[in-house]
């Protein structure tokens, strides 16, 4: 709509009503540190908090993007809306009175605002004719339904405002405007009644159904969900498209699970309307519906407001409509799932159940259960891939090996692709653990042919041809070398971090080979490491160390180029957790190969020096360089043969 100029009063008072805290709670998950909060910026990708809102001066700020304003600013920003739309939306929130600077146009904009409100009224009023009307004779029908089809208590009825539309064609229509005087086109812009064809008039979009209201955030009824008690088609309707209601941007029930989301910092998404309220019957309320549609991105951006570590668990059924849902609802997700950005499992109940007719014969703490040991997305799609397949049959194998490639190109985050190839080629291994190392490469060719091939040696004979060899070699890292490299040393420094009681095992071992974190960034993070264990005057006990992350976050506020590198290493999820959970055999792994990179360099140093130097001008120096390559070409070998694991195995 075409807003006036606002008066100055007006926005002002909205400035002193929203506080900033609240307004940006409803999309961001805030903590408190300090006199301030603390949560993940909603204007970029980060993995750990930046931003941080103040409420004794009523500013939010990030050290990451500087983004920074007020409580007006941050919603403008966020929903890229303008700046009378927002103080509106804010004035109706907080009951501020609303004065334009144009006398003449304020009655056209509070016709406008009072839109919306008739809406929520007339929704409101149907909501309570129908929790009524199941009170009665008529509805009976629907009342046992709930109580012994679906065994909900009083209680759980009363608290969803589930109620039943009465048969007849204008019941509801008659309640509303003849009894209560509500407009025609308010009830129609609502979409709870429809003109008919023909005869002129209106009917009632819901009859002789269960009555399920949605709600909004904010807990107003936007619209209604009907389940029909005959063989009536379709089983479930929902209400039309609305000013109020658009079905791909709402979730069921996330008025009541929002805070159980923020507080279990988990999200269990449903199929169904029963399914939701089953589970908040039974005390997870952190259960949200889909509204029987595909889970939508903006759906799940919704969820993600609530939930810090970005854990969803999707709950379909397990049978070949769920499976299918599922499918979809990871096709819309998969981009913020490869990337990382949400914690995304995959639950299927047992016996095809759903969580309604699960919770009927089991506990729930069972059902906690299976949540708690949900496989992850990328899991749950490989034994898809490989469900009723024989990996003994030629057809079957290159099949699911071509499926599985497919998958493991799409993961972008290099840590978790590579976890998952040794994972995949355990399982085309079929058991016989001498086949993994080749089944290993395979995949990797199939997945990046020019990133995968690991550099040997050279040998003296190859490299100096009996003659001068024109061979330039580069001492810096390799392609594989870099990779593996940073994976060596990321998972150092993500153990070292979550594992105090490895601290000491890991300065010990790094002192003894005589090494250093190569990469600049985790060279970085190590030196503060240093420092923070030499100001607690404690370098002797690193598994000491008191609150490590948080007070290496603290001090990379200061460093903003530095932390996007290492801030992934703060956190673990539950790839991280097996990784770690091998320790101390992955320290010396980890060990191992950061050794192995060092040796591969100091030999192709040396290679190098042999080769430019002329044994004849200067016969000693080119002796000394060959048996200085060679010394560590048999440290290489000798390395090689001890490593009997493979990159991939390692990380």
């Amino acid at each position: 709509m075409q807003i006036p100029r606002l008066h100055p009063d007006t926005i002002e008072e909205v400035k002193l009503r929203a506080d900033i805290v609240d307004v940006v709670s409803e999309y961001v998950v805030l903590r408190k540190r300090g006199k301030d909060f603390v949560g993940l910026c909603p204007f970029h990708d980060e993995k750990s908090p930046s931003f941080t809102v103040s409420q004794t001066k009523q500013m939010y700020y990030c050290f990451g993007c500087q983004a920074g304003g007020n409580a007006i600013k941050f919603v403008m920003e966020l929903g890229k809306r303008s700046f009378a739309d927002v103080v509106l939306d804010l004035a109706r929130r907080y009951q501020v009175p609303v004065q334009t600077l144009e006398p003449e146009q304020r009655q056209e904009l509070q016709r406008q605002l009072s839109l919306r409100e008739q809406l929520y009224e007339v929704l409101a009023s149907s909501a309570q004719f129908y929790q009524h009307a199941l009170r009665q004779s008529q509805g009976q029908k629907a009342l046992q339904y709930l109580q012994s089809n679906r065994q909900f208590k009083e209680e759980t009825i009363q608290q969803f405002g589930l109620g039943y539309a009465p048969a007849g064609w204008e019941t509801l229509y008659r309640y509303l405007v003849d009894d209560k005087h509500y407009p025609v086109q308010i009830l129609e812009k609502a979409g709870l009644i429809k003109p008919r064809r023909e005869g002129g008039g209106y009917y009632d979009v819901f009859r002789d159904r269960l009555m399920i209201p949605i709600r909004d955030v904010q807990g107003r009824v936007i619209a209604f969900g009907g389940r029909t008690l005959t063989d009536e088609q379709p089983k479930y309707l929902n209400s039309p498209e609305t000013e109020l209601f658009s079905k791909g941007k709402t979730l069921f029930a996330l008025d009541r699970a929002k805070d159980g989301i923020s507080k279990l910092d988990r999200a269990v998404v449903v199929e169904g309307y029963f399914d939701a309220i089953a589970l908040h019957a039974a005390g997870i309320n952190n259960a949200i519906a889909s509204l029987g549609t595909a889970l939508s991105l903006e759906q799940v951006r919704l969820i993600l407001r609530y939930t810090e570590s970005k854990q969803l668990v999707l709950n379909f059924d397990a049978d070949k409509a769920g499976t299918n849902a599922t499918e979809r609802a990871i096709g819309e997700i998969a981009e913020l799932a490869y990337k990382g950005e949400v914690q995304l499992k995959i639950l299927n109940l047992p016996d095809g159940k759903d969580a309604d007719e699960y919770l009927h014969s089991h506990t729930p703490e069972d059902y906690g259960e299976l949540l708690k040991n949900a496989p992850l997305w990328l899991d749950w799609q490989i034994q898809q891939i490989i469900q009723d397949r024989d990996l003994k049959q030629a057809t079957d194998f290159q099949q699911v090996t071509q499926q599985i490639v497919k998958l493991l190109k799409n993961i972008a985050n290099s840590d978790t692709r590579n976890y998952y190839v040794s994972y995949c080629a355990e399982i085309l291994s079929l058991g016989d653990t001498r086949l993994i190392p080749l089944r290993v490469e395979n995949l990797l060719t199939q997945i990046a042919p020019a990133a995968v091939t690991y550099s040997k040696p050279v040998s003296a004979k190859k490299a100096w041809g009996g003659g001068k060899s024109s061979l330039s070699i580069s001492n810096s890292p390799l392609p594989t070398e870099r990779s593996l490299l940073e994976h060596a040393e990321a998972l150092l420094l993500r153990i070292y971090l979550h594992c105090p009681e490895q601290r000491q095992m890991i300065v010990d071992e790094l002192e003894e080979r005589d090494l250093q974190f190569s990469l600049s960034h985790h060279r970085f993070l190590w030196q503060q490491i240093l420092e923070i264990s030499s100001g607690d005057g404690e370098t002797q006990n690193f598994a000491s160390l008191p609150n490590l992350i948080s007070r290496l976050q603290d001090r990379f506020l200061e460093f903003d180029s530095e932390i996007g590198l290492i801030s992934h290493l703060f956190h673990v999820d539950e790839k991280n957790q097996k990784e770690i959970l091998r320790t101390p055999q992955v320290v010396q792994a980890a060990i191992a190969c950061m050794d192995l990179v060092m040796l591969e360099k100091r030999y192709r140093h040396f290679l190098e020096l042999w080769q430019q130097t002329d044994p004849e001008a200067e016969p000693e120096r080119y002796q000394y360089y060959y048996q200085a390559f060679y010394a560590e070409k048999i440290k290489l070998q000798q390395i090689d043969r001890q490593r009997l694991f493979s990159i991939t195995e390692l990380l």
